[in-house]
C-alpha cells in the first residue's frame, strides 16, 4: 500500500507524452503547409495532449492521495512498540547523517528513541588500537591478523552491551564519530557501508566485524541491519549470512515501519528489493 513507484513510472510516460506532442506541433507549424491531413493529425495531438494533462493530474492526486493514507496509517502501527528502548545506530564504514535522521524518524511515536550515534572506523587503525591496549593480548593485533581482529570484535560487542574498560580505552580509536552515551543500550540499528579493501586491511576488517556481530549477539541484545534503497552494492545478503533481520528502504516510510517492526521482534528480510521476504512483517491480529 506505500508502493509508489507504478505512479511515477506513470507520470514519466505522459510527460513524454506531452513532449513528444508538443515537438509534433511545432514541427508542423514550420511546414506551413496545412492540409486537411495536418490540421486533423493537430487535433488529434490537441485532443492527446489534454488528455495526457488529466491523466497527469489524476496521478497527481493518486499519489497525494497515498502519501497522505500511508502517513496516518503509520503512527497507528507503529505507536509505542518500542516503549522504552534506547537504541544505537552504529556505521561499519562510512556514516550517514541522512540514514541516521531516518531511524530518528521511524522511531518518532515508538516510546522508543536513538541514544547514540556511532561510525566504526574502517580500515581500522591497527597501530592505535594496539597501542592503546598495551597489557591486554590485543597490544599484538597487526595488520592482517584476521583471528585476533575477531576475537577483539567479539569483546567490542559483548562491552557495548555491558560495558567494560578496554572498550574504553578503545573508543577513541576504534568510532570515527561517537556521539551520544552507549549507557543502557537496549537494541542496535546496524548499518554496513564498508570502504573497499584489499589483502590484508581487508582480512582485518573481515574478522573484526564477523566478531563485533558476534559479540553483540552473544548478549541478547536485538540488532537489526539495514540500508536505504539505493544501496549500491546491497548489503542485506551479509546481514542474513549472520542471522540478523534486516530492511532494505530506511528512506521510505515503509522501510521505516519495517524497522520498528522488526526491532519489536519480527524476523526476516524485509523491504522492497528482490532479496526482500515480504514488504513488511505480518502484523495483523496484534504486535509481532
Amino acid at each position: 500500500m506505500f508502493d509508489f513507484r507504478y505512479h511515477a513510472l506513470s507520470l514519466v510516460a505522459v510527460f513524454v507524452a506531452l513532449l513528444i506532442g508538443l515537438l509534433l506541433g511545432v514541427a508542423i507549424g514550420d511546414e506551413g503547409l496545412v492540409s486537411s491531413a495536418e490540421r486533423q493529425l493537430r487535433s488529434n495531438l490537441r485532443s492527446d495532449v489534454a488528455d495526457a494533462n488529466r491523466r497527469a493530474d489524476e496521478l497527481r492526486a493518486d499519489v497525494a492521495e497515498s502519501q497522505r493514507f500511508a502517513s496516518e496509517v503509520y503512527a497507528p502501527l507503529v505507536a509505542d512498540r518500542l516503549l522504552g528502548q534506547r537504541v544505537a545506530v552504529l556505521f561499519l564504514g562510512e556514516g550517514s547523517e541522512d540514514l541516521a535522521d531516518d531511524v530518528r524518524t521511524a522511531l518518532e511515536d515508538t516510546g522508543g528513541r536513538v541514544v547514540a550515534v556511532g561510525v566504526v572506523r574502517e580500515p581500522l587503525d591497527v597501530p592505535q588500537l594496539a597501542q592503546r591496549a598495551a597489557d591486554t593480548r590485543y597490544e599484538n593485533l597487526a595488520v592482517g591478523d584476521e583471528d585476533l581482529a575477531q576475537a577483539l570484535g567479539v569483546r567490542m560487542g559483548v562491552q557495548l552491551v555491558s560495558g567494560g574498560e578496554l572498550l574504553g580505552r578503545l573508543r577513541p580509536t576504534l568510532f570515527r564519530t561517537l556521539n551520544g552515551s552507549l549507557d543502557d543500550v537496549t537494541m542496535v540499528v546496524l548499518i554496513r557501508r564498508p570502504p573497499k579493501l584489499e589483502g590484508a586491511p581487508e582480512r582485518t576488517r573481515a574478522g573484526f566485524e564477523e566478531g563485533f556481530v558476534q559479540g553483540l549477539r552473544e548478549t541478547a541484545m536485538r540488532v537489526v541491519g539495514a540500508e536505504d534503497s539505493d544501496a549500491d552494492p546491497s548489503q542485506i545478503g551479509w546481514y542474513e549470512d549472520r542471522d540478523l533481520s534486516s530492511v532494505d528502504a530506511l528512506d521510505r516510510i515503509e522501510g521505516r515501519a519495517g524497522l520498528v517492526l522488526t526491532l519489536a521482534g519480527a524476523e526476516g528480510t524485509f523491504g522492497i528489493k528482490d532479496s526482500a521476504d515480504a514488504l513488511l512483517p505480518d502484523v495483523v491480529g496484534g504486535t509481532p
